[in-house]
């Protein structure tokens, strides 16, 4: 196997989590639309506020990459829903769809060997290149679902 498979690979299986923290799909599994919206222990953020994030900035990342007309977010408050809570079961299924639907086209636009790992992404500047745009989603998905996680063993969900 190449080098460039290899890393490519497991970026990609980082891309799905499980290697050093609990997997976002466990996650989800362990919540019910029901605790989605509660801030335990007077958290500043809910599970569901959290995932809304994650869900944002990875797929504004991958817009970044790959869309002709990408447009620059105002942060922060583009990347946090304007509702503190998630009014509808069937908003929350959409959320969660966006999510891996997001996910699978950033992992397979990772798998292309056509993108170059250290070659700048459409929208990005010579450091912006798919290798750091995969990490930082990779971290950043890290980051905040150790923040899911919290909440869940708060709510006595984990």
């Amino acid at each position: 196997m190449s080098e460039n498979k290899l890393i490519r690979e497991r970026l990609a299986k980082h891309l799905e989590g499980g290697e050093a923290f609990l997997p976002v799909d466990k996650m989800l599994d362990e919540i019910s639309f029901s605790e989605i919206n509660k801030r335990p222990k007077n958290l500043p953020y809910s599970f569901y506020e959290l995932f809304y994030h994650i869900t944002f900035a990875q797929k504004d990342i991958l817009d970044f990459c790959v869309s002709e007309k990408y447009s620059e977010h105002n942060w922060p408050e583009d990347y946090w829903s304007e509702n503190k809570e998630c009014k509808t079961e069937k908003d929350w299924e959409n959320l969660k769809a966006d999510y891996f639907e997001t996910r699978k086209e950033l992992k397979d636009f990772l798998l292309n060997f056509e993108n170059g790992l250290t070659s700048p992404v459409k929208n990005g500047t010579n450091e912006q290149t798919l290798l750091r745009e995969i990490i930082l989603v990779i971290e950043h998905t890290a980051y905040h679902t150790g923040q899911m996680l919290i909440i869940l063993r708060l709510l006595n969900l984990h």
